[in-house]
């Protein structure tokens, strides 16, 4: 998928109306001079920043609820280890619903919060710290990108789910593996999506997540 795919995929596919187009784009903008003071994204991926980040999360709704895309607006949201906003800040301008984004560092939990200011998103809530440190509440979806291998992240993150939350979790051609380690101590339902973005990247979606031997 190239830039203007990319584009076509959120207006002309998606529906993603004017106003959310005009966000997404000042957000990309906001990224971009923000990644000239601190290492947000590789310098490599910023040409190709509507496929490799945007969309890349973006498509994550496609995934996040079986009753409907309409049914995304009502489902509360955890995105863990956030860093530039992605997929969290993407999520949170593609929909009204709370999202909460989880960052350790500084600097990215600045901009973070510069972010949310300058594009108006009420909805979103940015937690600075360990995710250790966060109060427990449960969220419908719980998503995170590059943040740990499965194993941990479960074990991190599962007082955060209910048996009707909804893992969405980009990974790379070795997602199966990862689902494979995880089954030793988890049991759920795990399927392997094909991202829409890259031929080498995968969404790991997760429900039913439990640890095994326990009720």
């Amino acid at each position: 998928m190239n830039e203007s795919e990319a584009k076509a995929w959120l207006t002309d596919v998606w529906g993603v109306s004017r106003e959310t187009f005009d966000r997404l784009d000042a957000f990309r903008a906001l990224v971009i001079e923000e990644a000239s003071r601190q290492n947000l994204i590789s310098a490599n991926s910023i040409p190709a920043i509507w496929t490799r980040h945007i969309v890349d999360s973006a498509q994550l709704l496609i995934h996040a609820t079986p009753r409907g895309l309409e049914d995304n607006q009502s489902r509360n949201w955890l995105d863990l280890g956030t860093g530039a906003g992605f997929p969290g800040m993407v999520i949170a301008i593609m929909r009204d619903a709370p999202i909460t984004l989880v960052e350790s560092r500084r600097k990215r939990i600045d901009f973070l919060v510069e972010a949310m200011e300058a594009l108006d998103l009420p909805h979103v809530s940015v937690f600075g710290g360990r995710l250790e440190l966060l109060e427990p509440e449960s969220f419908s979806v719980i998503s995170a990108r590059a943040f740990a291998p499965l194993p941990k992240l479960f074990q991190l993150a599962h007082r955060f789910s209910t048996a009707d939350t909804r893992w969405l979790l980009p990974k790379g051609q070795r997602a199966r593996e990862e689902v494979d380690m995880a089954e030793l101590d988890w049991s759920g339902v795990f399927h392997v999506e094909q991202s829409l973005t890259e031929a080498e990247s995968t969404i790991i979606v997760a429900r039913k997540v439990g640890r095994k031997g326990h009720a």
